[in-house]
């Protein structure tokens, strides 16, 4: 417990300690936020608040995961998986800000690099980690199915949707980070009680770094993480599910980042087959929003749901 203590502490006080020095220089760099015209209205002050402050929250769980923790091939994987999306998210959000290019890094590459980290990262485990087997838990009836050469595909799956759906959520000040910090808050009690140690301290300098990252984040936000750190959040909630083994709880634990993927796929579905719009306007706190709840008391409401998913998926272990 004090390890944890300590990676959640020095994750925070590296956010804190480097966010000063870092908005400034976004600022002066002009890495400013654009937000969408067919967006709420009340998000057209946001343009121009600075972006890419993933840089320094993943810099803070990097530093307290590495000074805290034993270095283990399990570490060194989850690593690989949170800096691999990092750097996805990274040239994202150059494109998209620095060189502007609006569609951004294009979805085949993005893909073609998350089929490389999982492709990297299956071999490792197999080859180097003790009782790493292609199989997938399932909770409550407590079963294991070996799924052989399938389980590629399904780590893939993971991976994707975890990123992706971490990335849909941020979009309102402190949404993606609060949610983060919770998820990750379920994890390290997950990591613990299956016997992964050191992927517990990864947890907990997750939940620190969130946590230090709203400090600037919360509205009204003074910078905002971009893909940067939402697709390298959204790899690191991945991580922690496959290296302990527990893929199936991380729709449970992440029912917040689940719903907002699930909105946007239904939104799309709906308009293309029927013309017609299920909500209001996807991701789903942006239906909220333009049904009259301030950001804020959506992004407390969904806070709640996540802490509530979360308490649930810990008693399915």
């Amino acid at each position: 417990m004090e390890k944890l203590l300590m990676a959640g502490a020095i994750a925070a006080g590296v956010v804190v300690l480097l966010a000063p020095i870092c908005i400034p220089i976004l600022h002066r760099l002009k890495f400013g936020q654009s937000i969408r015209a067919e967006g709420p209205k009340s998000h057209q002050a946001k343009s121009g608040t600075p972006t890419m402050g993933g840089i320094f929250l993943i810099a803070g769980i990097v530093a307290a995961t590495l000074i805290v923790a034993e270095w283990n091939v399990e570490i060194f994987l989850a690593l690989f998986i949170l800096l691999g999306h990092f750097a996805l998210g990274f040239i994202d959000d150059y494109l998209k800000v620095v060189r502007k290019h609006n569609q951004g890094l294009l979805a085949r590459y993005k893909l073609a690099g998350q089929i490389f980290i999982v492709v990297v990262t299956t071999f490792v485990a197999i080859n180097l980690l003790v009782n790493f087997e292609p199989t997938i838990w399932l909770p409550v009836v407590d079963k294991t199915i070996n799924v052989g050469a399938v389980y590629l595909l399904f780590m893939l799956i993971v991976i994707v949707g975890a990123s992706n759906a971490v990335n849909l959520t941020d979009g309102l000040d402190g949404l993606a980070s609060g949610c983060m910090a919770i998820a990750a808050s379920c994890y390290a009690i997950i990591c613990l009680l299956t016997g992964h140690d050191e992927l517990a301290i990864f947890c907990a300098a997750t939940v620190g770094a969130c946590v230090g990252f709203l400090k600037f984040n919360f509205h009204p936000a003074k910078v905002f993480m971009g893909d940067t750190g939402s697709l390298a959040l959204g790899g690191a909630f991945a991580a922690v599910g496959i290296l302990s083994r527990t893929e199936i709880l991380l729709a449970v634990v992440g029912f917040v980042f689940v719903c907002e993927a699930l909105s946007v796929i239904l939104q799309v579905i709906s308009f293309q087959t029927t013309g017609k719009r299920i909500f209001r306007m996807s991701p789903l706190h942006h239906h909220f929003e333009l049904g009259g709840w301030s950001e804020v008391k959506v992004v407390f409401v969904f806070w709640t749901v996540g802490l509530i998913a979360g308490i649930v998926g810990l008693s399915m272990l």
